[in-house]
């Protein structure tokens, strides 16, 4: 391919200048995570109440799920459901990286500016990792159910005492236990590998959705132990947040989301030559494109 000059200075071609501007992975340890978590921690205690309002579906879903539980008798999907929060908390998050990344770069950092990645040119790929990640959360309810199936029949729990004493006390129950965590820590790295610096790295570089699970596969597969610990920190948190009733939520999910983005300025190196990206100006867009204006790319294809 050949090289075009400006004066006496060669410019790069488009792959050179791909490889240049490849995000670098770093080796990190055990103690970037605890600083990961310290600095969430202090993104939390700055911007409290906006981290509070973005997450609080997470104890209204709880509640409405412990509802659900009592009046329709789900009660064995109680913990899928639960464990399954993990799958899709990735991708809940996005708004958090923003408040984050506007923090440490000195900006103002509020609910509505956390609204702001809505219109990151990289959302529509935000939005596919994200899809991907729920139908990885269905799978596993789904899987979670086959499972309580085969070990105990379409026998339902009477209430949660009868419930807890079949898991708990029969031969059944302990192997229903090792073989549905078994099967959670699977769906769980799956989705780790696949997301663990995803949405990061799309908000910050504007990375395609490919490139942004590749490089969430990479960052695990050079840093095993510290990711394989950060998966374990993230379970282990979102267990004590759903106590009680999962309120604890509130504080637990915004901490892990601040965290995530600190994580990924761990493990990515900056990139020296980065601008900022303000997002485009929204066309008003006439009522009969609807619901064809939901979605850029199919706009962008017809044009």
């Amino acid at each position: 391919m050949a090289t075009s000059y400006q004066g006496n200075v060669p410019l790069m071609t488009q792959g050179e200048q791909s490889i240049a501007s490849a995000p670098v992975i770093r080796t990190i340890g055990l103690s970037d995570l605890h600083q990961a978590l310290r600095l969430g921690w202090e993104d939390f205690k700055a911007i409290p109440t906006h981290a509070i309002i973005l997450c609080l579906i997470y104890p209204v879903l709880g509640l409405v799920l412990a509802r659900t539980v009592h009046g329709y008798s789900v009660l064995p999907l109680l913990f899928p459901l639960a464990a399954g929060f993990a799958l899709l908390g990735p991708f809940a998050a996005i708004g958090l990286y923003e408040m984050s990344r506007r923090r440490e770069n000195g900006e103002e950092a509020s609910a509505w500016d956390a609204m702001e990645v809505f219109r990151s040119p990289s959302f529509g790929a935000m939005l596919g990792v994200g899809t991907l990640l729920f139908a990885l959360f269905v799978t596993w309810i789904a899987t979670a159910q086959a499972i309580y199936t085969a070990v105990f029949g379409y026998e339902t729990a009477a209430n949660i005492p009868d419930f807890a004493a079949r898991v708990l006390t029969t031969q059944q129950g302990w192997w229903l236990i090792v073989v549905g965590c078994g099967v959670g820590f699977l769906f769980a790295l799956v989705a780790l590998c696949i997301s663990v610096v995803a949405f990061p790295i799309m908000l910050d570089r504007q990375a395609s959705a490919g490139e942004a699970m590749t490089m969430s596969m990479r960052v695990v597969a050079q840093n095993p132990v510290p990711m394989l610990a950060w998966g374990l920190i993230v379970a282990v948190l979102l267990v004590l947040g759903t106590i009680p009733f999962f309120l604890g939520l509130a504080v637990v999910v915004p901490l892990l989301g601040h965290a995530t983005w600190h994580l990924y300025r761990a493990v990515i190196v900056k990139d020296p030559n980065a601008r900022p990206v303000i997002p485009k100006a929204r066309a008003r867009k006439p009522a009969a494109d609807f619901p064809a204006n939901l979605f850029p790319w199919r706009r962008s294809d017809r044009g």
